[in-house]
């Protein structure tokens, strides 16, 4: 049976191009470690792929979600605590007030104390983050917590002027944390101090003053309250950095699974790769030195 030139020619051509390709594409996965390079090497496979890549994606934003909202809560609970210690000390005050034994100078001399704990309160419930955003407004973050009117009456200058909304971050699954806290209910304590403050300034105060010790009383029971509300969600926010703390946990163990996940169904065997590599160099060398031969060969040849 006679091959013709062209035809022997052309599935020459066809065998060398198809070893050029695969030494190509085994040359292509040990450059990158990538066992598929185009969808169509292993459609199943990558299907796979996508979705554990799809997943990890969403799972690093879960985390990013997280890191971010322990540094709020983190941030949160030091101004809390600063309040805390003011009110404490704000109590402290209160009790030594309300001795019987004191003078009007001795009054007097609790003024400036009382007054510098009641700015220092105010100024922490105004604190605004590194956007310049109001922290404890609520989800009125361009508005002060708490606003002073100068013009009111005492016991009437403060006012809390952000609301109650929650800025909810998606954290998991169906998980959302809230990564906000809102100070509504210190303006009532503000103005109790506010009056206490203005009954100690009175000329020739005397702390057996019916006046005086009503203010007193009111403003211990309202640092009481006060103390109790602002521990209370200091203690949330430590428990609500411990859940986020496992659950980062969960996310790292997801996230880890899904690598390794990862590595087996596209990382490159290279053992088996260079194998291939191997012997697809062999193919090709041995068909350059048939198709130099062969070419070379005529009818006279074989006579």
């Amino acid at each position: 049976m006679r091959i013709a030139t062209s035809q022997f020619q052309a599935t020459m051509n066809r065998g060398l191009q198809d070893n050029q390709s695969h030494l190509a594409q085994i040359t292509a996965q040990m450059a990158s470690g990538n066992k598929i390079q185009l969808p169509s090497d292993d459609p199943v496979t990558n299907v796979r792929l996508s979705r554990l890549t799809r997943e990890e994606a969403i799972v690093g934003q879960y985390r990013d979600n997280i890191a971010a909202v322990k540094i709020r809560l983190t941030t949160n609970e030091t101004y809390l605590q600063s309040m805390v210690n003011d009110i404490t000390q704000s109590h402290d005050l209160l009790v030594w007030a309300s001795d019987g034994g004191n003078s009007s100078a001795d009054l007097g001399s609790m003024i400036n104390s009382m007054s510098a704990l009641r700015d220092s309160m105010l100024y922490s419930a105004n604190e605004k983050d590194q956007e310049g955003r109001y922290v404890f407004s609520g989800t009125q973050t361009d508005t002060p917590a708490i606003s002073y009117d100068a013009t009111a009456a005492v016991g009437a200058r403060y006012s809390y002027t952000g609301n109650s909304g929650a800025q909810q971050v998606v954290v998991g699954n169906g998980i959302t944390q809230t990564a906000n806290v809102n100070l509504s209910g210190l303006e009532s304590l503000l103005n109790l101090m506010d009056s206490t403050i203005a009954e100690l300034s009175a000329p020739g105060v005397n702390v057996s003053s019916p006046s005086l010790q009503a203010a007193l009383k009111a403003n211990m029971d309202g640092a009481a309250a006060g103390l109790d509300a602002i521990s209370g969600k200091v203690a949330d926010l430590g428990g609500a950095q411990n859940v986020m703390s496992t659950l980062d946990g969960n996310h790292a163990n997801v996230s880890l699974s899904n690598q390794a996940a990862m590595l087996d169904l596209g990382q490159l065997d290279y053992g088996d790769a260079a194998t291939q590599l191997n012997g697809y160099n062999l193919a090709l060398q041995s068909s350059y030195k048939a198709y130099s031969k062969i070419s070379n060969l005529s009818l006279f040849n074989i006579l």
